[in-house]
């Protein structure tokens, strides 16, 4: 069976789940023919548009050469099982052939990644509140565990990173891009799997190194402490342009720090509040 029968199978089979199937030219009306680009990916490049009733939405057009299918189908049939504040919605999808798109709910505020990592050498450019970093991170804590513990069949996400958590008007984080999830009974405790998923950077040590243990919903775990150390220290957990060797990997230099009682040197003016959530965040 070839690619396309086999999407085409798979929405059949979907059924009454699946959400609704839009047309190429609907697309494209709906974009105003790709005017207003959003940002871009491997996976392709994002649009903003609008249906019929009004609704604001993102319109995600995939490669036509970068996927066999199987990110397409894992999109749709994960997200489409799920119904959360802090979970995306999946509005409806396009598949013509090679044609093929994703529609979710437009994010007004963009991706988490925007607005944690600080711009000069100062620090001085942090664009949140810590509370509302907190309430973020909280945010996304309650969406991975209705992702892992409160949908009928577990979803293990697989690519928890602040690219992929998006912020409404509010700053009400929803995680987002299922294309390499994977979905299991919840009885289940170690899921199989054939090769490595996720980002350098977030991806657990199981996932790619498979003599260390089985992998499970706890490897979302481990992406998301990896996430919120970003959120904490504004900058990647990787960085190999920092003046000392022993400040390139970031987690390892915030442990050293808090396994010392040493204050978390965050190089901004911060409360005795404000130093006790930073605290919270990556106890």
């Amino acid at each position: 069976m070839n690619d396309n029968a086999r999407i085409e199978a798979f929405i059949i089979k979907f059924g009454s789940f699946a959400p609704k199937r839009y047309s190429y030219g609907e697309i494209k009306k709906m974009t105003n023919q790709f005017n207003d680009k959003l940002g871009q990916g491997g996976f392709g490049s994002v649009y903003k548009g609008k249906l019929p009733d009004g609704r604001l939405v993102a319109v995600k057009s995939l490669n036509e050469t970068k996927s066999n299918g199987d990110d397409f189908m894992n999109e749709v049939s994960s997200i489409s099982r799920t119904s959360h504040v802090n979970i995306v919605t999946l509005l409806g999808f396009c598949f013509e052939r090679s044609k093929r798109a994703l529609i979710y709910e437009f994010m007004p505020k963009g991706s988490l990644d925007k607005f944690i990592y600080s711009q000069g050498t100062d620090n001085q450019s942090r664009q949140l509140e810590w509370k509302t970093l907190y309430d973020i991170a909280l945010g996304i804590a309650r969406g991975l565990e209705y992702l892992h513990q409160g949908c009928n069949t577990r979803i293990l996400h697989f690519d928890i990173k602040p690219h992929n958590v998006l912020l409404d008007e509010n700053f009400c984080p929803k995680i987002s891009d299922f294309g390499l999830s994977k979905l299991c009974e919840r009885k289940k405790s170690v899921v199989s799997m054939t090769g490595a998923r996720g980002t350098a950077g977030y991806i657990a040590p199981e996932v790619f190194f498979r003599n260390l243990g089985g992998v499970s919903h706890k490897s979302d775990v481990y992406s998301y402490g990896m996430m919120v150390l970003e959120m904490v220290g504004g900058r990647k957990n990787i960085d190999v342009e920092v003046s000392q060797t022993s400040e390139i990997y970031f987690p390892l230099w915030i442990y050293k720090h808090l396994d010392l009682s040493m204050n978390l040197n965050l190089n901004e003016e911060i409360t005795g509040e404000e130093e006790e959530i930073t605290r919270k965040l990556i106890a």
